[in-house]
């Protein structure tokens, strides 16, 4: 059931984010209490400008990336799959529900606070081959 909770607070808490336009002390303390690095690394990302979603032209496809340290990370919210190391070895283990670059791209949609890139639908499939590479 902890790994429910988890996702189930994030969720509550960036629904509240979204309708009052920002994150209160309150908010950013119990994600915090919850995630601990994971929150603070989804901060610095969200606040570094390291979210990104991508929509393509004239398909309306989006994805959503993370820049990560190492490379770009390919996000699929509904899914909620990330391509980085962190979700195969802890999330897939269920030691964790979600890894930072989750944590930051659900946080980056509820306070829209993300860059949004415009590209043409004939990039679609040269990016996804990029993202999708296992190694930097």
């Amino acid at each position: 059931m902890e790994e429910t909770s988890e996702i189930d607070v994030l969720n509550s808490i960036c629904k509240e984010s979204k309708s009052e336009g920002k994150l209160t002390g309150k908010n950013l303390t119990k994600l915090y209490e919850i995630f601990g690095q994971r929150f603070v690394k989804a901060f610095e990302a969200l606040k570094e400008g390291r979210v990104k979603k991508y929509v393509f032209k004239p398909s309306g496809r989006t994805v959503w990336i993370v820049v990560g340290k190492e490379r770009d990370y390919l996000i699929m919210p509904k899914a909620e799959f990330c391509s980085c190391d962190d979700f195969y070895f802890r999330v897939l283990d269920k030691k964790v529900h979600l890894c930072y670059h989750l944590i930051a791209q659900k946080m980056a949609n509820a306070l829209e606070w993300f860059e949004k890139i415009e590209e043409q639908d004939t990039l679609y499939d040269s990016l996804m081959k990029e993202w999708r590479k296992a190694t930097p």
